[in-house]
């Protein structure tokens, strides 16, 4: 689709590609394909205990709505739990960051980010799943690192490894 920013845009509740990423679901309810790169939108369902490791993106407003449970975000200087019903938005610049599902079963969140490029680095990355299915949380070896860290970096990303933050708080 091109550039139709001048046109309504719908996503059915079955539409939109469906896509794992260490063992979270994430659906592109609306990319940067259909948004002429304006914003991208994605539905997230994060298992119990899932979310990305450390990463920062400068160039990424990313703004998050939780829908279904408790989610943890950690900032340089600041950590907190966002509920069902609470938005947290990082702004473009925001820094190193991550976010963990704190409840016990699966929390949902809506996020947007502007301008669009993290979905195509979802579709990248990510591996495709049917609806209602979901793969378990998948640990990368060494080389599936430095692919998703090279792929990262094309899509203006920095990955940083699980402990950044524990390590921090040791200096």
């Amino acid at each position: 689709m091109e550039n139709p920013l001048n046109q309504l845009l719908t996503t059915g509740p079955r539409e939109g590609q469906i896509l794992s990423l260490a063992g979270d679901t994430y659906r592109l309810l609306l990319t940067g394909t259909q948004t002429g790169g304006a914003y991208a939108m994605i539905d997230m369902r994060v298992p119990p205990g899932g979310g990305p490791i450390p990463h920062e993106h400068a160039g990424f407003h990313e703004t998050f709505y939780v829908l279904e449970g408790e989610v943890r975000f950690q900032f340089e200087d600041q950590t907190l739990t966002a509920k069902k019903g609470q938005l947290v938005s990082i702004p473009q610049g925001g820094g190193v960051h991550c976010f963990r599902n704190v409840s016990t079963a699966d929390a949902r969140m809506l996020c947007t980010v502007v301008p669009a490029g993290l979905d195509a680095f979802f579709l990248e990355v990510g591996r495709p799943v049917v609806p209602g299915e979901s793969l378990p949380p998948h640990q990368m070896g060494p080389d599936e690192q430095q692919r998703a860290k090279a792929i990262a970096e094309r899509y203006g990303q920095t990955l940083y490894p699980p402990d950044y933050f524990d390590k921090r708080k040791a200096q």
